[in-house]
């Protein structure tokens, strides 16, 4: 492996049921600090107006949903919250926010960016990379998470996010070598259907592969905004717009996003709208891994010294002040040696772990 200088670093283990795991992540984490975050960007959005009698009748059409369609999800949120302390319907918002602030045309609180790619081969096999950009009110409550229990029928998960959230809230990688990732899109239009978070631990624990997990996506409704990166370990990748009356796939050796969709099918989808992520660095970052990423060989090291880099028009790795973006953590994942590359700060700077899924 030819990796960034990194140290040897451990996951936080949840294991058993859905709910037992989402219970176990209090185990010695900053409860408080969990809450308040959580509380912070609730509070905000209320401010803001995003959480009204529309956002409401959404969120209640949501649950419905989730409980027929979810039910792992569900029990894992449930846990959570008792964990936490937290009212599960609070928890349930906050999952949501990125569609309710779409929905009530408010501008965003915080920033919720992110840039992903994913390659199909190199010195390390396939990868799936991923710059998580937030408000920086998730600085220090960032952890790698192992998932391990009867649900997960591809084994164990390592999975990057947030305490207080889901399973694969940002991206992870399952036994089989099926890594994912997301970018949050605002879009013109939601539905009711699977929340992108749901559905990312759904792929991992049911999909060997990126062709399965195209076929569970096809086969689902969804909610609608945000994109997937898709690599496997024999080499599949894909990048999935998800729109809530379709989605739209590229299968290619190299794909990346930001924060908006690029194919003609969905692009008119994408919220244009002063202060959303599009009228600001999306575009430009977007433009920076088109230029960047082909025509290389890419393997862990380089694919992390490109997340961490500054130059060429736009920052991947950004530094925002508060509600600007700010990158948390970044994740290389690779899918053939089952392992990942984590740094739960500005990559730029921050330290690297080294993580394998075995251990």
């Amino acid at each position: 492996m030819t990796g960034p200088v990194a140290e040897p670093g451990a996951a936080l283990r949840l294991n058993g049921s859905p709910y037992e795991r989402g219970l176990g992540q209090v185990a010695g984490a900053p409860s408080e600090e969990v809450r308040e975050a959580l509380v912070t960007r609730l509070d905000a959005a209320r401010k803001a107006g995003a959480l009204g009698a529309e956002a409401q009748r959404y969120l209640d059409a949501q649950r419905r949903f989730a409980a027929r369609a979810c039910p792992d999800a569900m029990a894992e949120l449930s846990g959570i919250a008792d964990g936490f302390g937290i009212a599960e319907d609070d928890l349930f918002a906050h999952l949501h926010l990125g569609i309710l602030t779409d929905i009530s045309r408010v501008s965003r609180g915080d920033h919720d960016g992110c840039s992903a790619w994913a390659v199909s081969d190199g010195p390390d096999g396939p990868l799936v990379v991923k710059n998580r950009d937030f408000s920086g009110r998730h600085t220090g409550i960032q952890r790698v998470f192992r998932h391990d229990g009867p649900d997960l029928e591809q084994g164990p998960l390592l999975c990057l996010g947030s305490l207080g959230s889901p399973g694969a809230y940002s991206s992870g990688m399952n036994a089989a070598g099926l890594a994912v990732a997301d970018t949050q899109v605002g879009v013109r239009r939601h539905g009711t259907g699977w929340l992108r978070y749901f559905l990312m631990t759904e792929i991992l624990a049911r999909a060997a592969t990126v062709a399965a997990a195209l076929a569970l996506i096809r086969s689902v409704p969804h909610a609608g905004g945000g994109t997937l990166l898709l690599a496997d370990r024999a080499g599949g990748a894909a990048a999935v717009e998800l729109g809530c009356g379709s989605v739209a796939i590229e299968q290619a050796e190299l794909v990346c996003r930001t924060n908006h969709f690029t194919t003609t099918a969905l692009a008119p989808e994408t919220l244009t709208d002063p202060g959303s992520l599009i009228d600001g660095s999306s575009a430009r970052r977007r433009a920076v891994l088109d230029r960047d990423l082909p025509g290389q060989s890419w393997d862990a090291a380089s694919a992390a010294s490109l997340m961490g880099g500054h130059g060429g028009g736009a920052p991947i790795c950004q530094h925002g002040e508060g509600a600007e973006a700010h990158t948390i953590a970044s994740a290389v994942y690779c899918c053939r040696a089952g392992l990942m590359y984590a740094c739960l700060d500005t990559p730029c700077s921050g330290a690297w772990l080294r993580i394998p899924l075995a251990a």
